[in-house]
């Protein structure tokens, strides 16, 4: 008879070994919370700093606000108020924003979603080179269209042949309108939006379509019952990144309706609120908070969608 030899089992890992792996192993965590509390360390000194008064803020840091808390609201009420004829009243240029971001991100996604639809699941002659040109708009800056647009919004687009006159494009007469800014933003938003949303709904399972088109059910019906709610991850990613770009942009706002003060957004009269010269900065705190309110309350409301879309398409299974 053969003696089989015996493995003996391997010894458990020593009691060190086993802290020393778990130290290493939160060493990530740790990293990214100290990240996390230096990020979030400007806000909190501009949130604290917006409590205080015109004195303190410019004499001392916000951080002896937490050994002599001395807060007043006298910062927000001079942003609000509309007494004077150079009053910030940012109630009004908070609706400005508003009035372009919402246009400037709803349209891009419902347009968006339906091209991105045809391009991934609609048989049509041209449909390869169609997305293609789509992609290549990616690489216009947008910068490089802000001047032409202009000229286009106010004196429209004209063409003289055989000395007649052929009308392009009308004059719409938006220069100084949130609607200039907005219709620019929509146009810059969809090749993005459509390159997205087409590799997002390109990954679905090719058996779901196949078994709603074996139910009898037409593209109408298959985009709106199946593939818009299997899409909502993308959608809600988009935007939130269209949504913050829109409130944050400075540049575009300003081609467009820079010499129009009643229709500027917050960024513009941010830009000019510290006065002429710079006496009222401590009221930027006020306003800079105001303006990131709105953001902050969309981001972490539809932040469960946020690392879903932004992987959407990435893979295939």
């Amino acid at each position: 008879m053969t003696a089989v030899a015996q493995v003996p089992p391997a010894a458990p890992p020593r009691p060190i070994g086993r802290r020393l792996h778990a130290a290493l192993g939160s060493i990530p965590t740790v990293v990214l919370w100290l990240i996390v509390a230096v990020w979030t360390l400007p806000t909190l000194g501009m949130f604290v700093s917006s409590f205080r008064a015109e004195q303190a803020v410019k004499t001392t840091g916000w951080w002896t606000a937490l050994t002599d808390p001395q807060l007043t609201m006298e910062n927000y009420e001079a942003v609000f108020s509309t007494a004077g004829t150079d009053a910030p009243n940012m109630w009004q240029h908070f609706r400005n924003s508003l009035a372009i971001t919402v246009p400037a991100t709803l349209i891009p996604l419902a347009l968006a979603a339906f091209a991105a639809y045809a391009f991934a699941w609609m048989d049509f002659r041209g449909r390869g080179w169609m997305f293609v040109a789509v992609v290549a708009l990616l690489a216009v800056p947008l910068q490089m269209s802000l001047v032409p647009l202009l000229q286009l919004y106010t004196g429209g687009a004209h063409l003289t042949v055989f000395g007649e006159t052929l009308t392009l494009f009308p004059d719409l007469d938006l220069a100084g309108s949130p609607t200039a800014v907005w219709i620019t933003h929509v146009g810059s938003a969809l090749p993005l939006a459509i390159f997205l949303l087409h590799n997002f709904m390109a990954s679905l399972p090719r058996e779901i379509m196949e078994a709603a088109r074996i139910d009898g059910a037409d593209h109408p019906t298959i985009f709106w019952r199946l593939v818009l709610p299997l899409s909502v991850p993308a959608l809600a990613a988009f935007g939130i990144f269209q949504f913050l770009w829109v409130w944050n942009d400075y540049l575009v706002a300003l081609t467009f309706v820079g010499g129009a003060p009643d229709a500027s957004p917050m960024t513009i009269r941010l830009a000019t609120l510290s006065g002429g010269r710079g006496q009222d900065w401590h009221l930027l705190t006020a306003a800079a908070f105001v303006s990131t309110a709105l953001p902050l309350a969309v981001f972490f409301a539809l932040q469960r969608f946020f690392v879903r879309g932004l992987l959407a398409g990435s893979v295939k299974g």
